[in-house]
């Protein structure tokens, strides 16, 4: 309610004839009336009705009545009391005769109907669980600030005696108002019946004030407690089931199956369309049809659908923040008109300044909801998508599985889906920033006139610059993210196989490839980031740019071209907001243009090929005795519907109860048979059915990164008794005893601390665990030692086994378990060559005969393959049958009582590490509070202390520029005017332009100063890395997932090349900034300083709260969301395990949780970025308010010109003080990158590689003696002797064999002969020389390993055979000759340049082990060990490598480590381990005839 003074009713009020100034016109005390009247009712009945049907549809229950609602209803009533008395007391003086304006009868009315709905609102938001209402506060902060505006000014007019009462009721009307102000500051307590159930840690913002959400207030707790103590996951609030991803997830998955159904049914009635119309390119269109539009369509529709409402009040929050951002500029144009109008009272100054802070403030806040309401939307939406994608990943067909790798799906996640969502912050960008364009070019003809139009030359000329400079920088930063791709590709596979690496004494060679692909990736990246500084100074000067030729048009060309303070500073503020728009417009495009690209990604992987749920009839009831309960009839199937069949007609029935053997050659369709029974298979034709649950084993053990015990179990509950039978059956209790945590103990990553035969025997104990009714067994038996295979198949397998009674289909290459099996199907090219029992098949003489008479050719005798460790692992894992005393017992403790050192010995297997300080965990290690000062010394020196001065020098001399620069503009304004022109125009126009040059000189010089010293910086810092890890022992990359490695140099690497130059450029660029600022305000406001010190210790506390909270929020964040990625990747590797449990619904709720975790995190953390922009734009508006008022306050003393370069300084700040705190938030999570990286800087390093003195000279060995003498080593300096007390001599030219159980020690003495492992005690001596005192590339280049995995390395096939570039052409041609290669590699693109991919994948595995073989013939060495190097190899390629050792190595020392004993039957001497002590030592005749060790051992291979 107005004051009621004299009515505004004269005709020269709306009329004016007189030109008068803006402020004058703006600010009379009719308008201020009339707003005062008309604003807040228009303002209550607009939004009222619509805040009315929201909360009716959002009912969060009932409030009880509280004191503080009493006390709304009472002012409330009291304010309509007063309106109708105002209405009484006009109808009485009326009735009295007394002439009343209209408007004394009209404005109480009105605001009598609006205080009546507004206690109206206050009661059914009490009714439906309000606790704080946005529209009424924003309704009480009308009714107090109009009227009290024109209060004010009335009361200054005086004239109370006239009309005390009409004086008097806008005062109580005030004070009434003003109560009901700050009552509307508090919440309400919570509903009594809420809707939802309550949670264990609430979300504050439910219960916050209105001001407290607004500004984002109720985070401040949380904020707090991160400052003063680490957060951990207990700190973070439980997710609201509007951000869940069950929610999310669901409302996704409904729009997008509806849309897709929809656009399927569009596309074949298209189709149909066509194909009628006798247009011979319906059948091409039917096919493009899905792919263009039938992907991309249904999602965009879904997703809309889902997040339209939370986008479309965004997008509101940001059109009236911009309409509050060109308010500001005409609000700084009125003040500088107040400044130079020496006859305005100071009153409308004041008025002006605390419009220009309210404006300024509303932006803020306008702004930062519509920030906050996106990134919302943001993460639900990546909840909402990962969730889908990974439904997907369960459902997908396995020829889309093979069409989509496990790298592909993680970058879908994890990649795609955050550009998606990122993408929606910058959708409105590519239409606004057009708006403020426009508004823009309008504001500049209304201050300049046509001059404005020179400012679009300028920014079109200067398009061709930025388009030329963005292309050449894609086009470096394309060749280093090549060389980056190739350099990771690199390291990943030296780090893959530095056992092999460590063998031959390779490091050097490798460390000069990636060096030399490292030099070529800075190089790249320098050329980038000098470009880069170029776009960074056209973006900084382009404001300069525009100003400096409107400027000097207009004081060239225009009549009245006189400038002064309103035409410079409005200007330059106006050009701000251009340069964001033009800066924003093509960066929105971009991020755009990349989500289309994910996007398009993400809806072609959507749209794969499903599995058919139909293919496979099953029924969970099992069958009983003697029906048949699995049926395949006439069946034919295919791995897709694009390629042949791989099984044609399959008939086979298997009746309850029945073991059924299966077997082949390699490619015959076993595990495809497999896959077609679990419904893996696309049907052709046929039908399959199954009775009973169905428990699988895949071929590769699939295991999940939990314990060994949730492994087993797998989603069921835990039956101790039967976990030890199925763990002592599957032969898994003497490796879960020597486990750190026993059942407890963590398998790892891809079950990284297990070795391959454990990974096996585990998933065979999860079906086992399953009692299913039906198992397949995808040769479980594969992986196995001899024994340990016989024992589990016993145990097991076999009809004594756990599984008698239940229907098993057993794949398998074990022939010897044939006779065992109840029906045996022979399988050959897709089709069943043959079925029927052992005997039946052996006596038809058929292809069963067939496969055993291949099976007995020399080498091999039918017996498993080996068991060897996964990864780079010394195969010591234990592997015996038997069960431990004292197993039972030791199930139920978390740790085991044994030591668990001591068993690890026993083991060998690096599942806890136990290392002293400074050794790496096998776990990255989390980082905890603030980055520590020696971090940032440790960059600093890196880069180089006379460069850091230089910058620092660099970014001073720009900002002094630029300070001169705006300096010089404001004494251009006050320069008196003579005739309409300033004199000095030509020399204050040619200065400007030469210190804004000097500024852009000196921005591009400490920008490029910056970008170029991190490089620097980087470069050493990778060189440390690089050879740290170089010269680290075996047991260093043992006891170190290789993830950990590859992410120091991939991420890590990374970031301090690209992330902290960028973010240290920033801060630098902010912080003098900032500086200069101060210095602005305090030079042309000296009374500011009183207002800016509370600002600064307000800007400090806001810093620290917000570093220290953000960077342990973006840890977990991080650590979180790693989490979700590992779990979708390791969901589609066992995708195929998981639907043949019917497990899907656990694995989605476990995704699910994964995914509500990680958004706990997010939240928070977006919510403080929101509390950090928010509050800090309030301190930099301060700024703005506090040079406003010191500038009114010293009007007599200060020129236009100087208030103008103040206060548009101190707008330009406001983004400025929250984007410098980000940059440090930024630069200190970045900054652990280089303590990551210097991690491995005091951990162990082997022996020096070339000593200065050897005590071996060439050419050494001639001989190729080997001696141990009492010898023994230990992996670990903790850990007991592994091998000990071994003495032996092997002579010149001998053959010996090395054989014994699993973990004996046989591969440690191989190890501790090439110096992998030092010698704890006693030693080695080749030819009369100990090999401790010789270098370890001199001792390594003498002795030759043939290990049993074939390596080779990205590169050309020469590179692999001569590593080190010792050999010629002719020498290599001749050893590819006796391998029988030469013809092969003959005709190969490139020939001995034929380029290998990543572990040979593109060569045989045969042509692999053979290349290796020749490998080894080029090095000529003395003394050869064979790690059963002919073990994964067809017999033929055996004979090969037979005959090419005996030709080569006939006069060398030979070692041959075997696993399986028929290979050491031709040697001379044979060692047994055991225990790590030589148990015997013989010929094998002599060996077998003392019935010991070696007998047993060559029992259970089924040799005697």
């Amino acid at each position: 309610m107005a004051g009621q003074g004299e009515p505004c009713a004269s005709p020269g009020v709306w009329n004016q004839t007189e030109p008068e100034p803006a402020a004058a016109r703006l600010l009379s005390l009719c308008f201020l009336k009339t707003a005062g009247v008309w604003v807040p009712p228009m303002y209550l009945w607009v939004l009222g009705p619509i805040h009315l049907l929201y909360i009716h549809r959002h009912d969060k229950g009932y409030i009880q009545m509280s004191r503080l609602f009493k006390a709304k209803m009472v002012l409330g009533f009291a304010l309509i009391i007063l309106c109708t008395s105002s209405v009484s007391v006009t109808l009485w003086r009326i009735q009295q005769g007394t002439p009343q304006a209209l408007e004394f009868l009209i404005h109480p009315t009105v605001w009598l109907t609006t205080m009546s709905f507004a206690v109206f609102l206050i009661h059914a938001e009490r009714k439906k669980g309000v606790q704080a209402s946005g529209v009424l506060f924003g309704y009480w902060l009308l009714c107090f600030l109009f009227p009290a505006t024109s209060a004010t000014q009335q009361a200054s007019q005086g004239d109370f005696q006239s009309d005390p009462f009409r004086h008097l009721s806008p005062y109580l009307y005030l004070s009434l108002v003003m109560a009901q102000f700050a009552l509307s500051c508090l919440a309400d307590q919570p509903p009594l019946f809420p809707k939802r159930p309550p949670q264990a840690n609430p979300c504050p913002k439910a219960g916050a004030s209105f001001p407290s959400k607004a500004m984002f207030w109720w985070v401040s707790g949380l904020v707090w407690k991160g400052y003063r103590r680490p957060l951990g996951p207990k700190d973070l609030w439980s997710l609201g089931s509007e951000n869940s991803s069950e929610e999310l997830v669901s409302q996704l998955e409904k729009e997008w199956t509806r849309n897709r159904s929809a656009t399927q049914r569009h596309t074949k009635a298209t189709a149909f369309k066509r194909k009628g119309s006798h247009n011979k390119e319906a059948p091409e269109m039917e096919t493009l049809l899905p792919k263009q539009r039938g992907q991309r369509g249904p999602l965009l529709r879904a997703i809309w659908q889902v997040g339209r409402s939370t986008f479309l009040l965004g997008t509101l929050s940001l059109i009236i923040s911009d309409v509050f951002r060109f308010t500001v500029p005409k609000l700084l144009s009125l003040f500088l008109e107040f400044i130079g109008d020496p006859n305005t009272p100071a009153w409308k100054g004041y008025l002006l300044a605390m419009l220009m802070f309210l404006s300024a403030c509303l932006q803020t806040l306008f702004e930062q909801q519509h920030m906050y309401r996106l990134k919302v939307l943001q993460m639900r939406l990546r909840t909402a998508v990962t969730g889908l994608v990974y439904r997907k990943v369960l459902a997908l067909s396995s020829s889309s599985r093979k069409s989509s790798a496990v790298g592909d799906v993680v970058n879908l996640v994890s990649v795609d889906v955050q550009r998606l969502t990122e993408s929606v912050t910058y959708l409105n960008g590519l239409w606004l920033p057009l708006i403020w364009i426009v508004v823009c070019f309008v504001y500049l003809w209304q201050l300049l006139g046509p001059s404005a139009l020179t400012a679009i030359a300028v920014f079109v000329s200067l398009l061709p610059l930025n388009f030329f400079i963005t292309k050449k920088r894609n086009h470096h930063q394309e060749e280093q993210m090549r060389q980056k791709d190739c350099r990771a590709r690199l390291t990943s596979c030296i780090l893959r196989n530095v056992r092999t690496v460590k063998y031959h004494g390779w490091e050097g060679a490798f460390l000069d490839r990636v060096l030399h692909i490292r030099t070529q990736e800075l190089g790249a990246l320098k050329t980038s980031s000098l470009l880069f500084s170029v776009s960074l100074v056209s973006f900084q000067v382009s404001t300069f740019l525009v100003a400096l030729v409107v400027f000097a048009v207009h004081t060239l060309v225009a009549e009245e071209n006189a400038m002064d303070a309103e035409k410079a500073f409005v200007t330059l503020t106006v050009l701000n907001i251009l340069n964001k728009a033009q800066a924003f417009l093509p960066f929105s495009i971009h991020s755009v243009v990349q989500a289309r690209v994910s996007f398009d990604r993400l809806a072609a992987f959507l749209s794969l090929e499903e599995t058919d749920p139909g293919a496979v009839d099953s029924s969970p009831s099992r069958c009983a005795a003697g029906e048949d309960c699995i049926s395949i009839q006439e069946g034919t199937f295919t791995w897709s519907q694009e390629s042949a069949p791989c099984l044609h007609r399959i008939n086979l029935t298997v009746p309850q109860g029945c073991l059924l053997a299966v077997v082949g050659p390699v490619g015959a369709g076993k595990s495809s048979l497999l896959s077609a029974l679990l419904g893996e298979l696309s049907k052709v034709e046929g039908s399959v059915s199954i009775k009973g649950p169905v428990a699988y084993v895949p071929q590769e053990a699939w295991v999940q990164n939990m314990s060994v015990v949730d492994n087993v179990c797998f989603g069921q509950e835990l039956d101790a008794p039967w976990l030890e039978t199925v763990l002592e059956a599957c032969a898994l209790w003497p490796d879960v005893d020597g486990f750190p945590a026993g059942v407890h103990t963590q398998t790892g990553e891809q079950g990284m601390n297990l070795s391959g035969g454990q990974k096996q025997r585990l998933s065979l104990a999860r079906a086992v665990y399953r009692k299913a009714a039906v198992y397949l067994l995808d040769d479980p038996l594969a992986a196995l030692d001899a024994h340990v295979g016989q024992h589990v198949f016993n145990r097991v397998i076999g009809p004594d086994g756990l599984l008698q009674g239940t229907t098993r289909i057993l794949v398998t290459h074990a022939l010897h378990v044939l006779p065992q099996a109840d029906w045996i199907v022979v399988l050959e090219d897709g089709a069943i060559a043959e079925m029927g029992s052992f005997q039946e098949l052996l006596h038809r003489k058929g292809a069963l005969v067939g496969l055993l008479h291949g099976a007995r050719q020399p080498g091999d005798g039918g017996e498993a393959e080996t068991e060897r460790p996964a990864g780079a692992k010394d195969p010591r894992g234990s592997a015996a049958g038997g069960r431990p005393e004292g197993g039972s017992e030791r199930f139920v403790k978390l740790v085991p009582e044994k030591d668990s050192t001591a068993s690890e010995a026993q083991t060998g297997l690096p599942l806890d590490d136990p290392e002293g300080p400074g050794q790496p965990k096998g776990k990255d290690r989390t980082q905890y509070g603030r980055v520590k000062a020696t971090v940032y010394l440790t960059y600093l020196r890196a880069v180089g202390t006379p460069l850091c001065l230089y910058a620092l020098f660099l970014f001073l001399c720009q900002q002094v520029a630029s300070f001169c620069r705006g300096y010089w503009l404001s004494l251009w304004a006050d320069d008196p005017t003579v005739d309409g022109q300033q004199t000095h125009a030509a020399l204050r126009g040619w200065v400007f332009g030469l210190l804004g040059c000097l500024q852009a000189i000196g921005l591009f010089a400490s920008m490029a100063t910056v970008l170029l010293g991190g490089i620097q910086a980087s470069s050493l810092l990778f060189r440390g890395l690089l050879w740290d890890v170089a010269r680290s022992p075996i047991g260093f990359f043992e006891r170190t997932p290789i993830g950990n490695l590859l992410n120091r140099f991939s991420k890590e690497t990374d970031t301090v090349d690209v992330d902290i130059p960028d973010k240290l450029r920033s801060l630098l660029m902010y912080a003098f900034g900032l500086l200069e600022v101060g210095l602005v305000v305090t030079v042309a406001t000296p009374l500011a300083v009183v207002a800016i010190l509370p600002l600064l210790l307000l800007y400090a506390g806001f810093q620290s709260l917000y570093v220290a909270s953000s960077c342990q929020l973006r840890r977990l964040e991080s650590a979180r969301y790693s989490y979700v990625c590992s779990h979708v990747a390791e969901t589609f590797q066992g995708g195929p395990v998981v639907r043949a449990f019917r497990v899907q619904g656990p694995f989605v709720a476990q995704n699910d949780a994964h995914m509500d975790e990680s958004q706990r995190v997010s939240f928070p953390r977006l919510v403080a970025d929101r509390w950090l922009a928010a509050n800090l734009e309030l301190v930099g508006n301060g700024l703005v308010f506090a040079a406003a008022m010191c500038a009114v306050l010293s009007k007599a003393h200060l020129s236009p010109g100087l208030v103008g370069f103040s206060v548009s300084a101190a707008l330009q700040v406001t983004q400025t003080l929250q984007w410098a705190v980000r940059s440090w938030t930024d630069l200190e999570s970045s900054i652990v990158s280089v303590e990551r990286l210097k991690d491995y800087a005091q951990t162990p390093k082997e022996a020096p590689w070339k000593p200065l003195t050897c005590a071996a000279h060439p050419p050494w060995p001639c001989r190729g003696q080997i001696e141990f003498r009492d010898f023994g080593l230990r992996y670990r300096p903790e850990l007991p002797l592994a091998v000990r007390g071994v003495s032996f001599r092997i002579n010149a030219g001998e053959k010996v064999g090395i054989v014994g159980r699993t973990g004996a020690g046989k591969s440690s003495l191989a190890g501790g002969l090439l110096r992998l492992v030092e010698a704890a005690e006693g030693g080695i001596w080749i030819d009369g020389v100990p090999i401790a005192q010789v270098g370890l590339h001199t001792l390594r280049s003498r002795v030759t390993i043939i290990p049993q995995d074939p390596t080779l390395f990205p590169g050309s096939l020469r590179m692999n055979l001569d590593m080190l570039h010792e050999h010629t052409d002719e020498a290599i041609w001749e050893v590819l000759e006796t391998v029988q290669l030469r013809a092969t590699v003959a005709s190969l693109p490139g020939q001995l340049h034929y380029e290998c991919t990543d572990q040979g994948d593109n060569l045989s595995v045969g042509q692999k082990q053979l290349l290796c073989l020749a490998r080894a013939l080029l090095r000529k060495t003395q003394i050869l060990i064979l790690d059963e190097a002919t073990a994964a190899v067809d017999p033929g390629t055996e004979r090969q490598m037979q005959a090419a050792l005996g030709s080569w190595f006939a006069q060398c020392t030979v070692l041959l480590i075997a696993h399986r004993l028929r290979s050491v039957l031709d040697c001379a001497r044979v060692l047994v381990m055991d225990e790590g002590q030589v148990a015997e030592s013989g010929s094998p005749a002599q060996l077998l005839a003392q019935k010991g060790l070696f007998y047993r051992l060559a029992q259970e291979s089924g040799l005697v």
